[in-house]
């Protein structure tokens, strides 16, 4: 059997970019600033009847597929993976596998081949997130958007600043992939995410000082199950975040405005400025005096 079987009889629509080999060979894999992630092939697919690729051997570059419509099998290593529309799959390095559009109702994809010494520790945490190399994804105009940006940017020549350009954006599209609840955020009207919420109802009240009860309430959720979860997708303890978004916008009040060290601690709900200053001092690494001055001296010198 060959070790890179293809079967491709050309899809209406459909567009590719392979970039040159020396192109990457003299421009991304000695740069610092590409040589973390760099794409090598990119394309779409539309309604892709008889697509079809095996490789025994599995090849040096990760595979991102992302379907939008249809349906396709993938293969990795004898573990087989059914992508329906909002399904994507990355394929690992070095791993044989094998894809195929569905006969029936074909496949519309989004592809993309990539390396760079970053890749792995990108994937790794992609594959931590969803549980396996499979993952699924709201339809997002946006993500589109971006990759058509990519894609058309690459159709107009390989430039150090195009080269620059894309391989930043495709870390971007690739993140959408990781954070789906994250990318666009601002555009979307309301989040079903109860740790979403919770923190949406601590940056509406920096005021107040609440207990754990109440802002696991703001969640629906039990004190205890909101806790784990809330320390599980943000890394922190839920009132050690308040205390953190508390000080984020104490730095902003210290920059923008005239208030003295103790209105701002009564601003966000403290009424011992000392206290304030300990915890600013704790997550900040200095004492709020210093954070103003420091920000007053470096506004003085920028505008020398």
């Amino acid at each position: 059997m060959s070790t890179d079987i293809k079967k491709e009889e050309g899809f209406d629509g459909q567009k590719a970019i392979v970039l040159p080999r020396p192109i990457l060979i003299k421009n991304c894999v000695p740069n610092p600033l590409l040589s973390g992630i760099y794409i090598t092939d990119i394309g779409f697919y539309p309604k892709a009847k008889f697509h079809y690729r095996e490789r025994d051997h599995g090849i040096d570059q990760y595979i991102l597929i992302y379907c939008t419509d249809g349906k396709g099998e993938v293969k990795i290593e004898g573990l087989s993976y059914t992508l329906n529309s909002g399904n994507f799959i990355v394929i690992p390095a070095e791993k044989s596998h094998s894809y195929a559009s569905d006969r029936n109702n074909p496949w519309t994809i989004y592809w993309a081949h990539f390396k760079g010494h970053l890749v792995k520790s990108l994937i790794g945490l992609l594959v931590k997130r969803q549980k396996g190399y499979k993952g699924s994804v709201q339809f997002n105009e946006s993500r589109i958007k971006l990759f058509d940006d990519i894609y058309l940017n690459l159709e107009s020549g390989y430039s150090r600043d195009n080269l620059y350009y894309v391989n930043m954006s495709f870390s971007h599209f690739l993140s959408s992939f990781i954070f789906d609840e994250k990318f666009n955020y601002s555009s979307k009207k309301s989040s079903v995410n109860p740790i979403d919420i919770s923190i949406e109802f601590m940056q509406k009240n920096l005021h107040t000082t609440f207990t754990l009860n109440a802002i696991a309430k703001s969640a629906n959720l039990s004190p205890s199950h909101f806790s784990a979860l809330f320390k599980e997708q943000t890394g922190f303890a839920p009132i050690k975040y308040f205390n953190h978004i508390k000080i984020q916008k104490a730095c902003q009040y210290l920059q923008f405005t005239e208030l003295r060290i103790k209105e701002i601690a009564a601003t966000l709900g403290i009424d011992d400025q000392y206290y304030f200053s300990r915890m600013f001092s704790k997550i900040m690494g200095v004492s709020p005096q210093d954070y103003k001055l420091r920000r007053e001296t470096l506004r003085e010198n920028k505008s020398l």
